[in-house]
């Protein structure tokens, strides 16, 4: 069995440094992640509508996986017309090649 080895990433949020250790081919994702939490996060207390980090916190986690869920819908669907479309095709593919070994006889 192959061991992974985590590195130790330091990203920023907020203004607060966090340590945190992920496998060394996640870390370009990590800090790009944090980013996104942070320009996210960032964005609501600009607005001054919500007070407190760990209000922002939540409701910038609320809003990404609300957007996450959004995505998945939209790729489930995707997946399910173009499921649709190949069978369609595969019927009309299937009812040629009938036809074509008809004719032959």
């Amino acid at each position: 069995m192959t061991e992974i080895k985590s590195v130790p990433v330091t990203v920023q949020i907020m203004g607060k440094e966090f340590q945190l250790a992920c496998p060394e081919d996640e870390r370009d994702a990590l800090i790009e992640s944090a980013k996104m939490l942070d320009d996210r996060m960032r964005s609501i207390r600009e607005t001054g509508k919500v007070f407190g980090t760990e209000r922002i916190a939540i409701v910038a986690a609320l809003n990404l996986t609300h957007e996450l869920l959004q995505q998945r819908d939209t790729t489930q669907f995707l997946g399910q017309s173009l499921s649709q479309r190949i069978e369609t095709m595969h019927a009309k593919i299937e009812r040629a090649l009938q036809d074509t070994q008809q004719m032959e006889i």
